[in-house]
């Protein structure tokens, strides 16, 4: 077992996702200033969340998948979760949209220019 393995996977989280700023033109780090307050929102409220299980004992992390940096009680794995997580979600989020509203004009044009059979 690897105690990294928890970080290298959310690593690839962001390696799968990443392209998509580049390619869809998603535009999520590019607009910081809305990214920023959303994921500060995710790590306030689940970490809070993940702070009350942890002291109340309703979880606990492996050792052998965690590099065994806490943040108090809260292991750093489970605090990069709250913040590679939702970015992945949104770039996910912004990429479909763009693929949808390609797919969309081309449908629209495709119909206007009597190319569409019906």
């Amino acid at each position: 077992m690897n105690h990294a393995e928890y970080l290298i996977l959310m690593a690839g989280c962001v390696l799968i996702t990443l392209p998509l700023e580049f390619v869809l033109k998603a535009r999520v780090y590019r607009r910081w200033r809305i990214m920023v307050p959303s994921v500060i929102a995710v790590v306030v409220v689940f970490g809070i969340w993940d702070l009350v299980g942890i002291v109340r004992g309703h979880w606990t992390y492996n050792p052998d998948f965690i590099t065994g940096i806490h943040l108090g009680p809260l292991p750093l794995e489970e605090l990069v979760f709250f913040v590679v997580i939702p970015l992945c979600a949104l770039l996910s989020y912004e990429g479909v949209s763009t693929v949808l509203s390609w797919w969309r004009r081309r449908r629209t044009s495709d119909v206007a220019g009597g190319e569409h059979a019906s």
